[in-house]
C-alpha cells in the first residue's frame, strides 16, 4: 500500500528546475524566435511576436506545469493568467529591444534580429523563472513541501470485542 507521501510528487529544486525551464522555456524561445521571424515576412513584426507570444506561453505554461515545477498536472486558468503577466513583460523587452535595434542600424540581417531577440528573450527568461517559481507556482509547491515535511500516519487500533454477553456483563 503506498502512503501519501510516496504518491506526492517532490517538487523539483531550484538547479533542476532551471535546467528544466531552460529545456522547455529555451527551446519553446528557439521555435518561436523562427516562427516570430518567419511570420514577420507576411505581417507586421510587432503582431507576428504578439501571435507567437500568446500561443508559446500557452503551451510553455504547460510545459512548465507539468515538468517544469512539478505541479503534477494541467496549469489551472489562474496559472495560464499570471503566465500571461509575465509573457507581456517579456513582450514588451523583446519588442523594445527591436526597437532599438531598429533605430541603432538602419537595415539589421536576420542573424542580427536573432541575436538581439533572443538575447531579449533569455534575459526575459530568466525573470520568468523567478516569477513563475516563486508567485505562479510557487503555491503548489509549498503545499508539497509542507506535506512532505509533516506526513499524515492513519493508525487504526482494533479492541477486540467480549465473546458473550456475560464477559461484557462482567466487565461493567
Amino acid at each position: 500500500m503506498e502512503t501519501a507521501q510516496s504518491q506526492e510528487r517532490a517538487a523539483p529544486g531550484a538547479l533542476t528546475a532551471f535546467a528544466r525551464f531552460v529545456l522547455c522555456g529555451g527551446g519553446m524561445g528557439v521555435a518561436s524566435s523562427f516562427a516570430v521571424t518567419a511570420l514577420a515576412s507576411w505581417i507586421p513584426w510587432i503582431l507576428a511576436n504578439a501571435l507567437i507570444t500568446v500561443v508559446s506561453t500557452l503551451l510553455a505554461t504547460e510545459l512548465h506545469a507539468r515538468f517544469t515545477f512539478g505541479a503534477g498536472g494541467r496549469a489551472t486558468w489562474r496559472q495560464h493568467v499570471q503566465s500571461a503577466g509575465s509573457a507581456t513583460a517579456s513582450y514588451a523587452l523583446t519588442c523594445g529591444a527591436m526597437l532599438v535595434l531598429h533605430q541603432l542600424v538602419a537595415a539589421p540581417g536576420a542573424v542580427l534580429d536573432q541575436v538581439v531577440y533572443l538575447a531579449a528573450s533569455a534575459l526575459a527568461g530568466v525573470a520568468r523563472f523567478a516569477v513563475l517559481r516563486l508567485v505562479v507556482f510557487a503555491r503548489n509547491r509549498s503545499q508539497a513541501t509542507v506535506r512532505a515535511a509533516h506526513p499524515v500516519h492513519a493508525t487504526v487500533v482494533r479492541a477486540s470485542a467480549p465473546a458473550g454477553l456475560a464477559e461484557l456483563c462482567r466487565a461493567a
